[in-house]
Formats: C-alpha cells, structure tokens, sequence
C-alpha cells in the first residue's frame, strides 16, 4: 500500500478549517465549484465533480476541530476503497493540516499526479481561508495533461 502525505499551516483556527472540510458551501471554495452533498454527519455522502471526472466520498469520522475521514465510494479505479483524512491540530497562530490519502494499492503514475494535485489543492484551502479566496476547480492551477 501506499499513501499521498502533505502537512500544511494555515492561520486559522481548527473550527475554521472544519467547517471548510465538512461543508458543501467549504468544499466548493476550495476543492471545486461542483460540490454536492452532505458531509457534517457520519454516513454522509458528498459527489465533487471536475472536468476531468470526479469522485463520491462517504464521510466515515468527524471529530469537530480534529479530523474528518472519507471512504472514496465511487471514481476512478485508484481511488475507489482509499482513504482521505484530514488531522487537524492548533500550534500557535496556525491550525496544522496533515493531509493523508491512504490505501493506494500502488504507486502508479495517476498517483504521483493526485499528490501534486492536493497539493495544489490544499494551497487552495489555505488561500480561502487565510485571504478569502480559493482556487477550486475550474480555476486551479493545471499542472499536466490530465486535467
């Protein structure tokens, strides 16, 4: 197995940053504009769309001001039973991210293309929060031919 780590601060608080994880209104500021879904309860599902395809995530834990986990349910091959969790912790004026995409049955190249993905994508996050805009899809950097 393999797994897609990032670490990010953003500054912030924790509730602040949940509430982007857990929220359709969060999601669609940061991730991409098609967010749909429910994503503050336990079983709740949320649909994200790209023009590239997308991904259904079904909330698996929430630990308000902690961590948010989602179980991918349907998308591509790769993606489908891996896990997307999210740690959050307050160090000084910044809530630390750490970004975990688990359970990749192998480092294939569509791998290597999602870890620069999220990483574009959690600068996103910390650019909405921190200034009050993101760059969710349609607007996100493209950073190769897959997108």
């Amino acid at each position: 197995m393999a797994d897609i780590l990032h670490r990010v601060g953003i500054k912030s608080t924790p509730a602040e940053v949940y509430t982007a994880l857990t929220t359709a209104e969060g999601l669609a500021g940061w991730w991409t504009a098609d967010t749909e879904g429910d994503g503050s309860d336990v079983g709740g599902v949320l649909r994200f769309r790209f023009g590239a395809g997308g991904f259904d995530m079904k909330v698996d834990e929430l630990v308000p001001g902690k961590r948010v986990q989602w179980e991918v349910i349907d998308g591509p091959e790769e993606w489908v039973g891996t896990h997307v969790v999210w740690d959050l912790d307050q160090v000084d004026d910044y809530t630390i991210v750490l970004f975990n995409h688990q359970g990749w049955k192998e480092p294939v190249e569509f791998m290597y293309h999602c870890s620069t993905k999220w990483a574009v994508f959690l600068m996103s996050l910390k650019s909405l929060i921190e200034t009050g805009t993101g760059a969710p899809d349609p607007h996100d950097v493209k950073i190769d031919n897959w997108n």
